[in-house]
């Protein structure tokens, strides 16, 4: 006789997350712009390492 101890799967699509792409946000950014920001955010910490101990009279 044959054995009935069968290991049962999830089905196929129980981990798949569906998002709705009809959605607009009200803030769009296009890559040029994250990547003039990431530059700007660069140089000031930049600026702030080297200048930022003058600027707030600590030395």
């Amino acid at each position: 006789m044959a054995r009935s101890n069968r290991i049962s799967m999830p089905s196929s699509g129980a981990g798949i997350t569906r998002y709705f792409e009809d959605y607009k946000s009200k803030i769009e950014f296009q890559p040029g712009h994250i990547i003039i920001i990431t530059i700007i955010v660069i140089l000031l910490i930049g600026l702030l390492h080297i200048y930022g101990l003058n600027i707030l009279n600590i030395l």
